[in-house]
């Protein structure tokens, strides 16, 4: 049976996270009568906390707009989550909450109970994150205006520096964020090149909301455009390689901005471009299954050099 200071704060955490409820809903959560619950109502309202309630046969519950709640409670599970999410954040490269998450982190190690303390320093002085890359400073009011910016469908004014340094000034229609490899990148609309187009936060300069409104395309994946677009960028040489596998096995064992994957009858082909081919090499002959090269013809050399390097390992 659950204890009446249980059932109490179970009305707060239930007008927390459902918002209005009606009190034979809430009842029936609780396994009271209505008597009981209007009890428990009042027992929060005498403590200052601000539930609205509607009178009426079919009445309801629901917390003041705007009302800050006291500290919440978390189960074991949901605490040990918190530290991983935060060990994780840790390698997200915002630069601006680098301080508050370690703060963060110490504030939760003092209220927890001395087991779950134990726990929770196990995890983050044992496990260590890959990202397969060193994170890029972003500043937060870049994300925080950009996210906002997306959410709303709103347009911004904003400051690009290129890799060369040059600024250039434009408008924008956000249509989401996406992390990879770390790095940030913001997709969406450039009406200075009139097209789709993706961004790195760390050199955005500048990044302020306007009032024009604009209509996201309906599912946008902002991963998968950042995705596509890293496999596709113009390089020296254009390459295209027949992999003898089918196409879940190639997605599951293939990086993904390496090129782009077409199934095809006699297996997968990978197109892509680079200005690389030894390291293309390289990567290729770390596939578990055959392929053949179509083109380029340089490729095909610089495969062969391979295979004589492995074979002088070998022995």
């Amino acid at each position: 049976m659950y204890h009446p200071t249980t059932r109490v704060l179970a009305v707060l955490e239930l007008l927390q996270s459902r918002g209005r409820m009606t009190g034979a809903e809430l009842a029936q959560r609780l396994e009271v009568d209505i008597r009981t619950l209007r009890r428990y109502i009042t027992m929060l309202q005498d403590l200052g906390i601000p539930i609205v309630a509607e009178r009426g046969r079919n009445g309801a519950y629901e917390l003041s707009a705007g009302f800050k709640l006291p500290p919440m409670m978390f189960t074991n599970d949901e605490a040990l989550a918190l530290a991983m999410g935060l060990l994780a954040a840790q390698q997200l490269g915002l630069a601006e909450i680098v301080h508050a998450i370690e703060s963060a982190r110490a504030k939760l190690e003092q209220v927890l109970p001395l087991e779950l303390k134990s726990r929770v320093r196990a995890l983050t002085e044992t496990i260590t994150l890959d990202f397969d890359a060193i994170p890029t400073a972003v500043a937060g009011q870049v994300m925080v205006t950009l996210s906002g910016a997306a959410q709303q469908q709103r347009r911004v004014y904003m400051r690009y520096r290129s890799s060369q340094y040059d600024e250039t000034d434009r408008e924008f229609d956000p249509y989401g964020l996406a992390y990879r490899q770390g790095k940030w990148y913001v997709v969406g609309r450039c009406h200075l090149r009139h097209g789709l187009r993706s961004f790195r936060l760390d050199r955005i300069v500048q990044a302020d909301l306007l009032e024009t409104r604009f209509e996201r395309p309906p599912h946008f994946d902002a991963l998968v455009h950042v995705v596509q677009s890293i496999a596709t960028l113009p390089r020296q040489f254009k390459f295209a390689v027949l992999l003898k596998t089918d196409l879940v096995t190639a997605q599951s064992q293939i990086i993904e901005v390496l090129g782009l994957l077409e199934p095809r009858e006699e297996g997968v082909l990978l197109r892509g471009s680079t200005d690389d081919l030894d390291w293309l090499a390289r990567q290729l002959a770390r596939f578990p299954c055959e392929f053949v090269v179509h083109e380029p013809d340089e490729l095909r050399a610089a495969v062969r050099r391979r295979a004589t390097e492995l074979m002088r390992s070998a022995g």
